[in-house]
């Protein structure tokens, strides 16, 4: 009875996506601009020759005006209250080193242009490595103080008050050399149907972006405005959160926020949005 119960559960599932894409008329990108405290953010860019996009367009092109609103003014941004947040985190010491962020990085202004070239490669480690594990690294080993975890309220923070200072910045995260494998490794993730739904990340970003399904207007799945402020979520989360989130809707077993996996899904993800603006911290749905 109870396997009954999900396989009808799965079908209804499987029948109400289908229906809510295919019933759907395409809507591309509004035409409305983004401008924070007078500074033009791209929201558009030329799509690459090997892209399959013919345009990219920011997920801040697919929200509600009301949405959008927030994401103009940093006053209105509730992502803002972390960003305040992390600036006290910056200049407390911690750790047994009696370090503070501030002790290496005089000021926070350092870190112009970081977010948009991440992940990179790290050839000390030989591995990829993102903005969660450059921070936690200066923890561990210069300040010696615990690590935080992924999703932890202060490296929400601190990767949204780091991501700040890149925003108007192009993307421009790098596919060559080493980080060629781990490329190739987030493209075939991406592409690679999952889940009892049977669907992969581009069924619905590359192949319906612009439609409704259950409310919401899909975008193209790109990744520039993280960590974002979600309304559902009521505060700010991780492009890993998302991922996870997205697998378990279409009912397959999420990655581990940090894993190989989502390091390379979200290298790949990066590298399509290369040549629109860092828009961090962006506020979505």
């Amino acid at each position: 009875m109870n396997i009954n119960i999900k396989i009808l559960s799965a079908t209804v599932g499987i029948c109400a996506i289908s229906v809510s894409l295919i019933g759907q008329a395409f809507a591309d990108a509004d035409n409305d601009k983004l401008v924070v405290d007078g500074k033009v953010i791209t929201t558009q860019a030329k799509a690459p020759a090997d892209s399959e996009l013919e345009k990219l367009y920011s997920g801040w092109r697919f929200r509600a005006d009301e949405t959008q609103s927030l994401q103009m003014d940093d006053f209105e941004n509730p992502a803002f209250v972390a960003v305040d947040q992390a600036e006290d985190q910056f200049a407390m010491v911690e750790g047994k080193a009696g370090k503070s962020c501030a002790d290496c990085h005089s000021d926070v202004t350092d870190f112009k242009g970081l977010r948009a070239t991440l992940p990179r490669w790290n050839e000390a480690k030989g591995k990829p490595e993102t903005l969660e594990h450059i921070i936690n690294e200066c923890r561990t080993d210069r300040m010696e103080a615990k690590a935080w975890k992924w999703e932890a309220p202060e490296m929400l923070g601190m990767t949204a008050l780091i991501g700040l200072q890149s925003r108007g910045m192009p993307v421009a995260v790098k596919s060559d050399g080493p980080m060629q494998s781990v490329w190739k490794k987030g493209k075939d993730l991406y592409y690679t149907r999952v889940g009892q739904l049977d669907m992969s990340c581009a069924s619905c970003h590359e192949n319906n972006y612009g439609k409704m399904i259950r409310a919401d207007h899909l975008s193209q799945g790109q990744i520039n405005g993280f960590p974002v402020y979600r309304l559902k979520w009521g505060g700010l989360g991780s492009i890993h959160r998302r991922f996870k989130g997205c697998m378990q809707n279409i009912r397959a077993k999420p990655y581990k926020r940090g894993s190989d996996e989502f390091v390379a899904l979200e290298t790949y993800l990066a590298t399509r949005g290369n040549g629109l603006s860092v828009e961090t911290p962006a506020v979505r749905n």
